[in-house]
């Protein structure tokens, strides 16, 4: 397991910009699939978008894609989430997750960070 700690979450207009940076620790953070997922109040967790160990594929949820972006610098054990044209819809706690195995399901994930507050405002 990796531990990882996100940031740079925050308050923003409908149709602003926020990027989410999700810091991972040790060596093996490379090895490891990446996602990010959300949970507004009352509904479940869904999965927004992962990225492969080799950053080579991408996968995306319907409801983001062509606004978010995902990327990770493997160098610097770092995930992220640029996440461009926000609705009030995106309101929710923001996750980043590390998994052996690229998946969409969160049951994949064996490591999560602790969330991060991510508001829009109309």
């Amino acid at each position: 397991q990796v531990q990882l700690v996100e940031s740079g979450g925050g308050l923003v207009q409908a149709g602003g910009s926020l990027g989410l940076s999700c810091a991972g620790s040790g060596r093996t953070f490379r090895r490891y699939g990446m996602g990010w997922f959300r949970q507004a109040p009352g509904k479940e967790r869904e999965f927004v978008a992962a990225i492969t160990w080799s950053g080579g594929s991408t996968y995306y949820a319907d409801s983001v894609k062509g606004r978010f972006t995902i990327s990770r610098d493997s160098a610097k054990n770092t995930a992220y989430l640029q996440m461009n044209s926000l609705k009030p819809e995106d309101t929710a706690v923001y996750y980043c997750a590390a998994s052996s195995v690229i998946s969409t399901s969160g049951r994949s994930y064996d490591s999560w960070g602790q969330g991060i507050q991510v508001t829009v405002s109309s």
